[in-house]
């Protein structure tokens, strides 16, 4: 057993983003093509007769044509259509996945599951003969790895389930744990996530090795992003970039992207700096020339100490070079050799980084346009939220330019952003209703007047709210007692 993960190679998390890309109106024509190709090869190699009739079945597949689908879909199925199922048929557009269905094919694979489980149950049996419960255990491992790559989402839980309840060892029950996570990532299931990831932070805390421990914060800031809980992702994610290991996960690229994402909504601006902006790792990934070679050659660090003066100079160089996708902080940190990623272009990334730090606004809402196009509507963690995240990064934008004045005019910030007068003042009329910028808009003058109160006045409004809200709750429940008594009298 040893402290090596285990149970860490299925369910295949890629195949889960190609599932979504295949029925995404968003991704370019040949990206969908790919996806497609791609699921085909995994079926056809990993003999996925489950997964095959989930997609592609001509009545109950998640793939299959428009007339076919959920109108015909039986009830009884609703629990295994969860979570992705549903989230790729709720994009479901015009150009529906041809993804074909070929019943020799569910049937030669079904034929192929069948003898496959059958050596299970032989080595299981033999096991329970001739050797040992450790034997055992490896067995019923074995079939739960099955179930969990086949893609039948119920079986690979139970089995799971059936291993731990047999399985003595902390470690080999933490990586249960995070397996079931991971099924649950797979099909999009909050609920079962949230559920075992509370269940591995009990685990772990109870005597959990480093290695598990660091594989679990970054498996708790996927779930958190998945639930638009960005600022609990955030530093839990940014956390995870200096030791990250868990490959089985996600792609050291993607951790990028979620932890720069989240830590730019959500963090202070000195927070920001100091873990995003200053960060080696994050550098190395979206820098400039010689920032870039500085955090890969070590002399620079993040933290306070970082000054403002580097972030001014790295912003007046006009080249923007594309970095490509690879980790360059960890590689060869563990002895799981990681698949060899894709190239990405972060330069959206890095210029909505930069153009928010140095308030080049124009630049930030541009910036924030292009990773609205190539990262919140291509990635399935990241789809469900990105008119959510593109207006909090506009609202975090206004806030920015606005607590540096007290008027401010109405057509020189409209410049900044490079908008419209018309389409500023719309905007910022949403978030001053809802309380999420103290100013007030003079269409008249042509202004924009910041009220901001101190810290004593808002404590004092805040308590007289709760103390208002408190009155009203005790007269009801005095109302309520007493209504109680005139009835036993």
């Amino acid at each position: 057993m040893g402290s090596d993960p285990q149970f860490a190679k299925y369910p295949d998390l890629s195949l889960a983003q190609d599932i979504f890309t295949t029925t995404n109106s968003s991704a370019p024509q040949i990206s969908r093509q790919n996806a497609i190709k791609k699921l085909q090869d995994a079926i056809s190699e990993h003999k996925m007769a489950p997964l095959y009739r989930h997609l592609a079945h001509p009545t109950e597949g998640l793939l299959n044509s428009p007339g076919e689908s959920s109108s015909s879909r039986p009830s009884t199925n609703s629990r295994k259509s969860n979570g992705a199922s549903q989230l790729a048929s709720s994009l479901r557009g015009s150009s529906p996945a041809q993804f074909p269905w070929d019943e020799q094919l569910y049937e030669k694979l079904k034929t192929e599951n069948e003898q496959e489980l059958a050596t299970f149950t032989k080595e299981e049996e033999e096991a329970a003969e001739t050797a040992g419960d450790t034997e055992i255990q490896a067995a019923k491992g074995k079939r739960a790895e099955f179930w969990a790559r086949v893609g039948d989402k119920e079986k690979a839980l139970s089995s799971y389930e059936a291993v731990f309840e047999k399985t003595g060892i902390l470690g080999t029950k933490i990586d249960l744990v995070l397996a079931i996570i991971r099924v649950g990532l797979f099909f999009g299931d909050k609920l079962l996530v949230k559920k075992h990831v509370d269940r591995a932070k009990a685990l772990v805390e109870s005597g959990g090795d480093w290695d598990r421990r660091n594989r679990l914060k970054a498996y708790q800031g996927l779930h958190l992003l998945t639930i638009r809980s960005y600022n609990l992702a955030a530093p839990l994610l940014l956390d995870s970039l200096s030791t990250f290991t868990s490959y089985e996960l996600c792609s050291y690229s993607s951790l990028v992207v979620y932890s720069v994402l989240a830590g730019s909504v959500s963090l202070k601006r000195v927070d920001f700096k100091s873990k995003v902006v200053d960060t080696p790792e994050i550098k190395a990934i979206l820098g400039d020339g010689e920032d870039k070679l500085a955090a890969l050659t070590g002399t620079i660090s993040a933290g306070p100490g970082a000054g403002d003066e580097e972030m001014k100079d790295s912003s007046t160089t006009t080249a923007t070079p594309t970095p490509t996708a690879v980790n360059l902080t960890t590689l060869g940190s563990s002895e799981r050799v990681a698949e060899i990623e894709a190239p990405v272009d972060f330069t959206p990334l890095a210029g909505l980084v930069r153009s928010l730090y140095i308030g080049n606004y124009q630049a930030f809402f541009l910036a924030l346009a292009a990773v609205e196009e190539n990262f919140l509507s291509q990635d399935r963690y990241l789809y469900e939220h990105r008119v959510w995240f593109v207006r909090e990064m506009r609202l975090r934008g206004y806030q920015q330019l606005l607590q540096s004045y007290r008027i401010v005019s109405l057509k020189s910030m409209a410049t900044d952003f490079g908008v419209s007068v018309d389409f500023l003042d719309r905007d910022l009329a949403k978030f001053i209703a809802a309380d999420r910028i103290p100013c007030t808009i003079d269409r008249v003058n042509g202004i924009i007047e910041t009220n901001r109160p101190d810290d004593k006045n808002k404590q004092y409004t805040d308590v007289v709210k709760q103390g208002d809200a408190l009155i009203t709750k005790l007269q009801k429940y005095g109302q309520a007692v007493r209504l109680r008594g005139s009835e036993r009298g």
